[in-house]
Parts: C-alpha cells; sequence; structure tokens
C-alpha cells in the first residue's frame, strides 16, 4: 500500500485519472467496486497478482530461445512421422539489400531443415539486388529463382515463383520480413499432431529499425466472419500446396491483398475442422515508412483490392451481401434481410424504475425502424405508482402486452416466461437499463440472426460516457467470463500497439455476448431449452445459453454495427454486492462443473493473453511450445 501512495506522490497527474476511475465504479457498482479495483492494484504492487506483462518483457521471458531449447527441437524433429518439405514464396522488388539478406538469412537459419525458397525477381532495378540473388542460390540449393523481365507486379511474382515451389506446403516472406528460427519446426511438429492439416496460420508481431519487437497480433483459432472483417490469418499462414494449385495460385488485378484474394479462395474449398491455429509468433514484419506493417493506409489500393477479392468472394458464397470498406484493411459485410421480415419479439424484465424502462422502451417502440415487432414485459412484482401509471399506459399499445411474474428475481425464468408468451420467431433479451441509439439496431440484429448457420447474435454496449461495457464475451477471465476492453473510448481503433482493439470495430465470432441485448431465433432458444432458471438465476445465464447454442453447431457473433447505451445492474444492482456474494459464487461452482476446461480454453481469445485483467495484455502462455511442455 505504501508503495501505490508513493506512486501517486511521484504522478500527481494520475491522481485525476484515479478519481475519474472512481467515479466510474461508484455510478456502476458502489462501494464495493472500488474496493475491489483498489485490493486488485494492492494485490500487484504486493506481488500477490501478477503484474501487467509489457510485450518487450513478455518477448524476453517468453519468446527467446536458449540452447536447451534448441536442443529439444531437434530431439522432437527426428521423431517426426513424416518430413513435409515447405516451399517458401518470396517475391522480390528493389528492397533494400540490408534487409533482403537479414530475410533471406532467416529462410537459412531455420532449424527445420526442408524447405525451400522460391524467388521471383519482379524486375528489379538495383543490380545488387540480383547479385544478392545469385549468392543466395549458389550458396544453398534449397534456394531458386527467376528473373522476371518485365515488372508484373506482386501477384504476377508470387506466381512465377510459386511455378518454381516442388513443396508439400506453400507459404509466403515478403522480401525484407523476418521468420523465427524455429517457425517451420514448429509448424512441422504441428502438422505431424494434425496431419489432416490443410491451412496453418501462427501469431506475428512487428520490429522496428534495432530490431525491438512490438506490435503483437496474438489471433483467435478459426472465425469465418473475422476473416470477412479482415485478413487476420496474414502471416505465417502454410498451404496445402494442392489446394493453392487446385485454385489457380494467385489471380492478377488483386495485388496488395492478392494473399487475401487467395486465401478466402482457399478456405471455400475444405472443410473448417482442416484449419488450425498455432499460437506461437513466428512472423515478424518489418517496419517501414511505405509497408502496410506500420499502417495499412501506407497502400490504399491495398485495401480497394481487399475489397473486391472480399466481394468476390461472397459472390460465390452469399450472393446477395455487400461489402464496404469502413477502415484501411477493415471491411463490412451487410447480409440480406429475409423477405418477409420475420417478426420479432422483445423479451424485457422490469421492477418498479419507471423512468429507466420508460427509456428503454421509447427507444424500442418509438425509435426503431423495424416494422414487425411486439414487447413482452414481464412485471417482477412492481409497487410504485409510477410504474403501475406506465404499465397501464403501454396496455394501450397493441404492440406490447404486461404480464406478472411474482417471485423473487430471476433473469432466467422471467426471459423463459416471457418467450412463452411472445408470437415472433426471433427473440431479443433486452434489459430494462439500455437506451437504442441508432433506429437501425433491430434490423442489423436480424441480417446476422437470420442466418442459419448462426445461433446467437450480440451488441456492443456502452457506458453513458461513450466506453465499451461489452463488446464480447471472453471465458476463463476472472474464473469464469468477463468481458476485456471494458472502459476503452468507444472511439479507439486498432492501432500497432494494441492490435488486439480491433475485436471492437469488426463482426466477428466470440463464444458468449451479454443478455443484455442478444438476439436469436425462436427455434434456436427451444432447441437448447431456454434459459438455466434452475442453476444460473442471475448470473453467467447468457453465457451459459451461448455456449448450449455452440454445443449445438451454431455460431455465435458480435457486432459493433448495432450499438447502445447500457446502465450495467442499474435495476437490480452488482453482482458483488454483500448480500448477493454466496449466490454468485453458487452460480460461479456451477458454471466450472458444467463447463470445466473450456472456461480457460475460449477459442477466440488467444491463450498468450491474460484472463486475470480486461485489458487482453500478454500474460505467460497457456499453451507453451512444444518443446517446453
Amino acid at each position: 500500500m505504501k508503495s501505490l501512495l508513493d506512486y501517486y506522490r511521484r504522478h500527481p497527474h494520475r491522481i485525476r485519472q484515479v478519481m475519474q476511475t472512481a467515479g466510474r465504479l461508484w455510478r456502476t457498482e458502489g462501494v464495493s467496486g472500488i474496493w475491489r479495483h483498489v485490493r486488485t492494484r494492492i494485490a500487484e504492487e504486493s506481488g500477490a497478482a501478477p503484474p501487467r506483462c509489457p510485450y518487450a518483457r513478455w518477448v524476453a521471458r517468453y519468446d527467446r530461445l536458449t540452447p536447451t531449447d534448441r536442443q529439444r527441437i531437434q530431439e522432437r524433429l527426428g521423431k517426426l512421422s513424416s518430413h513435409p518439405r515447405f516451399s517458401i514464396i518470396m517475391p522480390v522488388c528493389d528492397p533494400e539489400v540490408r534487409w533482403l539478406r537479414a530475410a533471406l538469412d532467416s529462410v537459412r537459419r531455420q532449424l527445420y531443415p526442408h524447405w525451400q525458397l522460391c524467388l521471383a525477381d519482379d524486375a528489379s532495378t538495383n543490380p545488387e539486388v540480383r547479385r544478392c540473388l545469385t549468392e543466395a542460390t549458389q550458396a544453398d540449393p534449397r534456394i531458386v529463382a527467376v528473373y522476371r523481365q518485365a515488372r508484373g507486379h506482386i501477384a504476377a511474382a508470387s506466381n512465377s515463383a510459386l511455378e518454381l515451389a516442388t513443396g508439400d506446403f506453400i507459404t509466403f516472406l515478403d522480401h525484407d520480413d523476418l521468420l523465427a528460427e524455429h517457425a517451420l519446426a514448429c509448424v512441422a511438429v504441428a502438422l505431424d499432431v494434425h496431419p489432416a492439416t490443410d491451412v496453418l496460420y501462427t501469431d506475428e508481431d512487428q520490429f522496428d529499425a534495432r530490431g525491438r519487437r512490438f506490435a503483437p497480433h496474438f489471433k483467435p483459432r478459426w472465425s469465418l466472419e473475422f476473416l470477412r472483417s479482415c485478413h487476420y490469418l496474414a502471416h505465417l499462414t502454410v498451404y496445402r500446396a494442392a489446394t493453392v494449385r487446385a485454385v489457380g495460385g494467385f489471380r492478377p488485378g488483386f495485388d496488395g491483398a492478392q494473399d487475401y484474394d487467395l486465401c478466402l479462395r482457399v478456405i471455400e474449398q475444405i472443410e473448417p475442422e482442416r484449419i488450425r491455429h498455432l499460437p506461437h509468433v513466428l512472423y515478424h514484419w518489418r517496419v517501414t515508412a511505405s509497408s502496410t506493417a506500420g499502417s495499412a493506409a501506407a497502400k490504399p489500393y491495398a485495401t480497394v483490392a481487399g475489397q473486391r477479392a472480399l466481394a468476390d468472394h461472397l459472390k460465390r458464397v452469399a450472393p446477395e451481401a455487400e461489402v464496404t470498406s469502413i477502415n484501411p484493411g477493415r471491411y463490412r459485410v451487410r447480409y440480406p434481410l429475409p423477405s418477409p421480415l420475420p417478426r420479432v419479439s422483445v423479451l424485457m424484465g422490469t421492477r418498479d424504475q419507471a423512468r429507466l424502462t420508460q427509456v428503454a422502451l421509447h427507444g424500442v417502440l418509438a425509435a426503431t425502424d423495424y416494422p414487425n415487432l411486439e414487447v413482452v414485459l414481464v412485471d417482477n412484482g412492481s409497487r410504485e405508482a409510477e410504474t403501475l401509471r406506465l404499465f397501464d399506459a403501454l396496455r394501450t399499445d397493441a404492440r406490447v402486452r404486461v404480464i406478472a411474474y411474482d417471485a423473487p428475481f430471476n433473469f432466467s425464468a422471467i426471459n423463459n416466461l416471457a418467450a412463452s408468451e411472445a408470437t415472433g420467431s426471433v427473440f431479443v433479451l433486452l434489459n430494462n437499463d439500455v437506451q437504442v441509439m441508432r433506429p437501425d439496431w433491430l434490423t442489423e440484429l436480424i441480417r446476422l440472426a437470420m442466418r442459419p448457420d448462426v445461433g446467437v447474435v450480440g451488441a456492443r454496449l456502452l457506458y453513458p460516457d461513450d466506453t465499451i461495457q461489452h463488446a464480447g464475451v471472453v471465458l476463463g477471465i476472472r474464473g469464469v467470463a468477463g468481458h476485456v476492453h471494458q472502459r476503452t473510448p468507444r472511439l479507439a481503433r486498432s492501432v500497432p500497439s494494441n492490435v488486439q482493439l480491433i475485436w471492437n470495430e469488426v463482426v466477428r465470432e466470440v463464444s458468449a455476448v451479454t443478455g443484455a441485448c442478444l438476439a436469436l431465433r425462436r427455434e434456436v432458444f427451444e432447441a437448447v431449452g431456454g434459459l438455466d432458471a434452475e442453476n444460473l438465476p442471475v448470473a453467467f445465464n447468457d453465457v451459459d445459453l451461448c455456449l448450449r447454442v455452440r454445443e449445438r453447431g451454431y455460431r455465435v457473433l458480435f457486432t459493433p454495427y448495432v450499438e447502445l447505451y447500457h446502465l450495467e445492474s442499474a435495476s437490480r444492482g452488482s453482482d458483488h454486492r454483500p448480500e448477493r456474494q454466496a449466490a454468485f459464487r453458487k452460480e460461479c461452482d456451477y458454471m466450472r462443473a458444467r463447463w470445466g476446461e473450456l472456461l480457460g480454453d475460449d477459442p477466440y481469445y488467444n491463450p498468450n493473453l491474460t484472463l486475470d485483467r480486461l485489458d487482453a495484455s500478454p500474460a505467460p502462455p497457456r499453451r507453451p511450445y512444444f518443446f517446453r511442455e
């Protein structure tokens, strides 16, 4: 505690930030929330809680090879049941020669020996480039090169290199980037364990002119919707060579996004089970003023080409979908609405809090442009005269039905009752402490919820100060589940120092979403038996619902294009109140017993990220390298 006070004496400007944090916690969680925050900071200072781990420290602790590591890698490679050959495609076009040499050296240093480096010089004007390539081919027979007479740009050059490839798998290296020395070894071992894999991708980071690594991209496992929002697979991605050839290699006209176009065409041909993620940082992008590693805006034509590649992909798999570019390298897909529009039943529970409920209902009934809806409002024992007058007024609206639930608060039972009274084919669970921000919010939910392979869709919820309250639920956070990036400013965008912020910007798969605003088809709700009113009356019932929906093979999506303000727990209070703590612990225990190891292995949250905080910062790897297991 003393060291914490000393810190604020040395940094008095931080006191204002502390007061702002305390104010937010007071509004949302009361004294218990403030005290919990203070206890966490004290625990960090005392060592009782793991400190935040900046990426440079994470690299030094967990991503540096030792002589023992190298020895164990060689021992494991000696036990491989097969030794696939990797053909590395490198188009070359007037790079700085020192960087080109570094890229070539990173391949020659690979601990796994069965590789082929296929170089295609795209009519470079600097004679030193050709001299460097010639030296490389003469020094190592695994390096082959072709020299194009006329510049054809990156897609044509990549195809020229591809013509040289004889390997079982194809991967790509830019002419100024680096492979980690154990990159191909890790890939070879992963393929040995999972031989049916057709596509395997890894994590990546960037490095500057001084060789300092930064901006890690810790990726999720396979996420189709995320890929349709951005080319998150990027590097290092390894494709089965036969599949690359089957789709025709690279296509002219998609330069700058030629790898995205190839990826989209490949994944159309294979089952999702044959796509695997290896959660290790094995590729390093060099950041220069003209590279997309530093900023996708450096090459605007790449974003245009990516949009065309995605639109072409959707023509083949979802012909009526439309694509727009929202930011450099980021895309939005609008799926068609069904015709006729389905009837939507908005399920809402309330107890008194007339003004709060009235604001929420006004947003649904008067500020929503969706025409075919009803509200099933469950009164959980309201007594205040103002609330009863509101109910009387609502009964004059044919779109609203008020039904009674005279029992202790049980979120699951309330919504199950509302569902049983609803007439719609789509249910929207909606808290009475939310405020609609845009009239198309319900339309956007329906675009996704009506897709046959989608089970649940959740919205982006904001605190009144325009910071994020919910952008998807991560399993395992603080023991069961939680919302990462809480209190991140609404307009914050992903930057090299925090690539993970992209999660808040795009549609993507998640393990769960909050029941404060959640849409699903009636058939899905009924197939899983609704919410668990017996074991999860208050907390985690939405997470449990989503997990049971996923068990049925459906996807759960988060969309940032549906935004609502959320006064979290304004109507029922926080789960951390003393009178709720025993029941909350019981619900936590049930979730751990029901879902077990899944709570520590969220497929959409990288195992190199923390489960102790909400900031998605690096943490000790939960899936270490094979040579450290």
